[in-house]
């Protein structure tokens, strides 16, 4: 019997009728595992992972392959982005094991959880060989099996982190250096194929650069984020990333779009063209931004979590062109010069003679390419789509409320900020259950999953940016209450925070993983969140909590600087202060000093702008007119400068 008809998720709602006898991850189906006495069989995806949608058909769909599975296993079916702490412990055992991991994570584990055997996705025949091996070393080599796992969940059991050190200047200057070691100087980005986008990695960049003028960390970055834009990860028609190029040169992309890794890169090329004035770096963000809104939010105004890598099953379907169809939507004539301006070639560089569209240099007539590429994105909306995964998570909803909230703001577009806004507040009426934050919600309604640290962490940051851009205390009220939750329940005593939170399911280990991966880990998160508070309200003991968090970071970041992107980034606001500017008034004088504010790109630097002693605001307390005129206080840690009424004296200052 098939037990995911009413799944809340939409991956498990994809298997719900697969002869395969799934459960939900449930004390149930281990108890059902130890009545029948055969391994548990744990299925590890998501709604958008294309190789999750092959196995599913090559093996989960076929009657031979299940009557195998249901024989001599118990399966259960997880969704990675429901339960990222089942996903984080055995990812850990299958990276142990194997030396890699990856989706669909295939776990044979005991009925009391210990994994024996790992690996990812496995061709239909090869899976049922494992199988038939797997039931065979149960029934005659189970205390080996048993031992196996007991041994790895030994293994990754240990304690809270070890102390680290500061994240100072010194070992920022050492993983900026690391970056350098690793940089594509031919391709940009780093290391080799594949590549995914450095969002963290870049914003640390950024930040380095803000301090140091080092002029390597601004042209990494500069450089990459010219290359992914005008390559095939980026979508040249309907803006917006997918998940990551399967060659070193950013032309075919895996194309699943998620909603972190455009949130993260709507940040970065925003503040690119901050600090530079890139035209390009603007036109992405305002794309990206636009793709969010558009095609990711929801009728609750939350942000689904992800479209689909295919299309009625085909990678890339609805993305892919020939010249041919080039030319049967623009005509002879603007299909065949569309053609040369997108690489779009006879040969194609994707499958079936298809092509990736990409933009490698700027057209030569700005307003044809403008009227062509709605023609395209009209004819390709008519195309068949890839399936949405529509469910909210309050991590990823955090990302985009900040990315949305700041987009708004340097650029002047309220449209923006009110959409932030509005999925904050289904987050904090929805999502916040008996004072608890839960991980996901879907049509309104919302899941049963406690909300881990990630969650926590940026969606504080999504709050805490939505505090600055409107003003309003409620925001910084509820990233308060949100941070006091980390440290009370998620702290490991020693400074460093666990995944999960105390009185959570108890797994074969408590997970606390401190790199940053897709997204920031929580660990950073958090540790961003409480910096950004302290600087709002000068709480020494946020700040204090803030330091300790990236102390324990710090071996990663000097070691793995590449898997810390986003640590090092809350280092850089660290050893910056970061900067407070208050502006206090309104009219035009005041919106200039707050715009100058806002353009500063000193890292982590926090701005509010509005009366003096606004009520619940503590960055205005105590900050008065000066003659009677609007004026910014640029302070670090309550410490001002003379406040100033001269937007060119406020341009130094927040530089």
């Amino acid at each position: 019997m098939n037990r995911l008809a009413s799944a809340y998720s939409p991956y498990l709602l994809q298997h719900k009728d697969n002869p395969v006898d799934w459960w939900e991850w449930s004390e149930e189906a281990f108890a059902e595992a130890r009545r029948r006495d055969v391994p548990v069989l744990l299925s590890v995806g998501y709604a958008a992972c294309h190789w999750c949608h092959v196995m599913a058909h090559e093996s989960f769909e076929d009657d031979e392959t299940a009557a195998l599975i249901n024989q001599y296993t118990v399966p259960i079916k997880v969704d990675r982005e429901e339960r990222p702490d089942v996903d984080a412990v055995y990812m850990e055992a299958t990276q142990a094991m194997t030396g890699q991991g990856g989706w669909p994570m295939t776990v044979f584990a005991t009925p009391t959880g210990e994994p024996f055997f790992c690996g990812t996705y496995f061709p239909k025949p090869h899976f049922q060989r494992l199988i038939a091996a797997v039931a065979e070393a149960w029934a005659t080599k189970r205390e080996d099996a048993i031992a196996q796992g007991r041994n790895v969940v030994e293994a990754l059991t240990g304690g809270a982190l070890a102390p680290g050190h500061p994240l100072d200047a010194k070992q920022l200057d050492t993983a900026a250096s690391t970056f350098r070691r690793d940089y594509d100087e031919t391709n940009k980005g780093f290391g080799g194929a594949p590549k995914f986008p450095p969002s963290m990695g870049l914003e640390f960049l950024l930040r380095h650069h803000a301090r140091t003028g080092d002029p390597d960390s601004r042209k990494m970055v500069a450089e990459t984020c010219a290359a992914m834009a005008r390559g095939g990860m980026y979508d040249q028609l309907g803006g917006g990333f997918a998940r990551y190029a399967v060659d070193a040169t950013w032309t075919v992309p895996h194309f699943e779009k998620m909603l972190y890794d455009n949130a993260l890169l709507l940040r970065v090329y925003l503040h690119l063209w901050r600090a530079t004035g890139d035209a390009l770096a603007l036109r992405v963000a305002r794309e990206t931004a636009e793709f969010l809104v558009r095609d990711l939010r929801t009728p609750e105004g939350g942000f689904a979590s992800a479209l689909d890598a295919d299309t009625d099953g085909v990678e890339g379907l609805t993305y892919a062109w020939t010249p041919a169809q080039l030319v049967e939507t623009l005509g002879d004539t603007d299909g065949t010069w569309a053609a040369a301006l997108l690489g779009v070639t006879s040969d194609g560089t994707f499958e079936h003679g298809t092509s990736v569209l990409q933009l490698r240099q700027d057209p030569d007539d700005a307003d044809r390419w403008a009227t062509l590429r709605g023609r395209l994105l009209t004819a390709r909306d008519a195309r068949p789509q890839p399936a949405r995964d529509d469910k909210v998570v309050a991590a990823w909803n955090g990302l985009a409320i900040a990315a949305l909230a700041e987009f708004g703001e340097l650029t002047s577009d309220r449209t923006y900020v009110d959409a932030a806004a509005r999925a904050a507040d289904l987050l904090l009426e929805l999502h916040l259950v008996d004072g608890r934050l839960r991980r996901t919600s879907r049509d309104g309604r919302v899941g049963p999953h406690a909300g881990v640290l990630e969650d926590h962490g940026d969606v504080a940051e999504g709050l805490l940016v939505l505090h600055q851009v409107t003003g309003e205390a409620r925001w910084l009220e509820s990233a308060g209450e949100l941070l006091e939750t980390a440290l009370t329940r998620f702290a490991d005593g020693s400074g460093g925070f666990y995944d999960t939170a105390d009185d959570a399911e108890t797994l074969i280990r408590r997970p606390q993983d401190p790199t940053d991966n897709a997204t920031p880990s929580g660990s950073s998160a958090v540790a961003g969140a409480l910096l950004t508070y302290a600087a709002l309200t000068a709480s020494i003991r946020h700040r204090e909590a803030a330091e300790a968090a990236l102390e324990k970071m710090a071996p990663v970041a000097e070691r793995f600087a590449r898997f810390a992107g986003w640590a090092c980034a809350v280092g850089e606001a660290a050893v910056a202060g970061p900067l407070q500017v208050a502006v206090v008034g309104s009219g035009a004088d005041a919106d200039e000093l707050r715009a100058v504010a806002w353009r500063g790109t000193a890292p982590g630097t926090v701005v509010v702008a509005g009366e003096p002693d606004a009520d619940g605001v503590p960055l205005l307390a105590d900050r008065p007119l000066v003659g009677g005129e609007p004026a910014a206080y640029v302070c670090r840690g309550f410490v001002c400068d003379r406040p100033t009424t001269d937007p060119a004296t406020l341009v130094d200052q927040v530089r």
